[in-house]
């Protein structure tokens, strides 16, 4: 890159620096941008692929319209590392997905240019008619962008946007980035034709004087709007043999663009924005643009780690069979096992097959396994269509997007008291990804649900074991949750056994204090327990396994023997576990004082899962600080 094309990113401290720019220079600018988003990422992993694809796009956006009074909404974020990049926090990008610093997507809180909340996908529609409905009812000249994935479009929030959006007063401008597949065919000339055509200030110049005419001398009225624009989409597409979704709701459709021309970008959005209506920018891109090994292989790419700028290669730390595996793997093989064993059991996920490692079912029994797009109430009740019909569907979801399905869970799974599995991976603080993907909300949100059985293994032997007895007949409904990241156990690929439901385990007898724990984080509780045994305490630990049901023959013990317990988890304490056993307690009459030890009640920024335990008060330390002034307080 020569020493010009340097020196022109280094200018641009807000999107007014880059209005200054002469449009002949924007596509230097976007290979800048590229650029800087590989050379950070190589050494500060994030998501790449995504942001790489809309350089061009993020650059004629904030050229075009004047951000931050106009508004732009991105879905999900993956792609929006360019636009922090151009608002004002090009320094601060170092720090991109580390504690105190940059959060991995758009955050109100973080800067005026970040118009919306975006870590979950197809929102973005909704939230962006919102603020276009709003400016209109407060007679504000701003504009509203909402720029959506065709993988976000498999969500059905972004159906209902554009339903409301067809019929609801507004002036939103929707870019479809298409990095995958086509809404419509490109039929060559003519609709390349089209494309200039529709958007050009020429014709829709005098589109809308004939419109005005025609109002002005009676012949059509203000509310034939709509079948105006209806009839006009007809023949469009009774000319270029193409009908679209947008245009059958009377959203008015440019495209599909090159969305790596950043200059065609830059004329269209200036030829549109002022249209009255709802508008779709269908735009053509590729995941990974600029840089080969990503544009070959999107899924490898979306979050790589670090890796080699120069050559491409992937830095991967070293595998060893003594090293534990990550706990969707387990899952993955697990699953894989138990689906050679038992013909019912199918795999169902929203749109994570390679995350949650069901790319291993899918690979081995495609037919059986179903990837249902960015649908997690699709999901939930396709499973429970399939359970109701005698299948044992293992439904992967990850905690955070579980969310998006709690009704379904009730309404569908719950009320019937079907047989299937909801794995809830990444429960727990997940790490870089933030606030808006730790999956700390399922336990207290699931446990006042009937018919359900919620358990979290400690490790991956007890995964595999859990997983085994979910798919057993007559077991109900079984929520399994476990996290994010690898286990303790390496030798872990033991023959599976079937688990006594709602039965926890003594890990270590004792007599000063108990400790109940309940997944993964009982083993920071084991390694707190072994140290204060070394300073002459005699501390009790149990792993509860079962949310629901409560051990309750293990609590009645318990609450005979200790007047102080510790819980442990990897939720939030507000009506989590702790909660559920302070509940039993007091329901049954024991005078026990519990110390809950868990996700406060805030939401918990990004960084990675060793600082947030520490942050929280979950790890080792965590766990010996409050034992400690516990035991203390009792000896005195």
């Amino acid at each position: 890159m020569n020493e010009e094309a340097e020196k022109l990113l280094t200018k641009i401290n807000s999107p007014s620096d880059l209005k200054k720019i002469d449009m002949s220079q924007l596509p230097r600018l976007c290979e800048e941008l590229r650029q800087y988003i590989i050379d950070e990422l190589s050494c500060n992993p994030g998501h790449f692929g995504a942001s790489l694809g809309v350089v061009e796009l993020t650059v004629a956006l904030h050229y075009v319209f004047d951000t931050p009074e106009d508004r732009i909404v991105w879905d999900v974020g993956h792609q929006a590392y360019g636009h922090k990049i151009l608002t004002g926090r090009r320094e601060a990008f170092k720090t991109n997905r580390k504690l105190g610093g940059l959060s991995g997507f758009p955050n109100p809180h973080e800067s005026e240019y970040d118009s919306f909340i975006a870590g979950h996908a197809s929102n973005s529609i909704s939230a962006a008619l919102g603020l276009s409905v709003a400016q209109r009812l407060a007679d504000s000249p701003r504009q509203t962008v909402a720029v959506i994935g065709d993988g976000a479009m498999t969500g059905g929030l972004a159906f209902e946007g554009l339903n409301n959006a067809s019929f609801c007063d507004n002036n939103l401008t929707i870019v479809l980035n298409d990095n995958h597949m086509a809404i419509d065919p490109v039929v060559g000339g003519i609709s390349e034709y089209l494309v200039k055509l529709t958007t050009s200030q020429t014709y829709n110049r005098w589109r809308n004087k004939l419109y005005r005419i025609a109002l002005r001398m009676g012949l059509i009225k203000e509310s034939q709007r709509g079948n105006l624009i209806r009839k006009g989409n007809s023949l469009k597409a009774m000319l270029t043999n193409q009908h679209n979704l947008f245009e059958g709701l009377n959203i008015r459709y440019f495209g599909p663009v090159d969305g790596h021309d950043v200059l065609q970008l830059v004329k269209i959005f200036r030829d549109i924005k002022d249209f009255k209506g709802p508008k779709v920018v269908h735009i053509k891109t590729k995941k990974g643009k600029g840089f080969k090994p990503a544009e070959e292989s999107a899924t490898e790419w979306h979050a790589p780690g670090k890796f080699d700028k120069n050559t491409g290669e992937r830095i991967v730390p070293a595998i060893s069979k003594d090293m534990p595996p990550l706990f969707q793997d387990v899952f993955g093989h697990t699953l894989v096992e138990l689906a050679h064993e038992n013909p019912k059991v199918v795999g169902v996920t929203p749109a994570m097959p390679t995350g949650c490692s069901m790319s291993f079912l899918m690979h081995e029994m495609p037919e059986r396994t179903f990837d249902v797009g960015i649908a997690e109430g699709h999901a939930v009740t396709f499973s429970a269509g399939l359970a109701k019909e005698g299948l044992m569907p293992f439904c992967n979801i990850y905690s955070s997007f579980m969310q998006r399905a709690y009704d379904n869970v009730i309404h569908d799974v719950a009320l019937q008291n079907l047989d299937m599995v909801i794995c809830l991976d990444r429960a727990g603080l997940v790490g870089a990804d933030g606030a808006t993907h730790h999956g700390v909300f399922d336990l207290a949100a699931f446990s006042c649900v009937p018919n359900l059985t919620i358990a979290s293994p400690m490790n991956e032997i007890e995964l595999r074991n859990l997983m085994y007895t979910a798919h057993l007949p007559g077991k109900g409904t079984f929520v399994i949750r476990y996290p994010r990241g690898k286990g303790v156990i390496a030798d872990w690929h033991k023959p599976m056994q079937e688990l006594p439901v709602g039965k926890g385990v003594c890990l270590k007898e004792g007599t000063d204090l108990a400790v109940l724990s309940l997944g993964p984080l009982g083993n920071q509780a084991a390694k707190a327990v072994a140290e204060l045994e070394t300073e002459g305490y005699s501390v009790a630990h149990y792993n509860m396994l079962f949310m629901k049901p409560l051990d309750a023959e293990l609590l009645k013990s318990v609450a005979s023997k200790f007047k102080q317990v510790i819980t442990v988890e990897d939720g939030v304490v507000s009506g989590g576990f702790g909660s559920a056993v302070i509940n039993f307690f007091n329901d049954n009459g024991f005078c026990v004082r519990v110390h809950k030890i868990g996700v406060p009640d805030k939401f918990v920024e990004h960084g990675t899962q060793e600082e947030l335990y520490a942050l929280c008060g979950m790890d080792k330390n965590g766990v010996l600080d409050v034992a400690r002034r516990i035991l203390k307080e009792t000896n005195h």
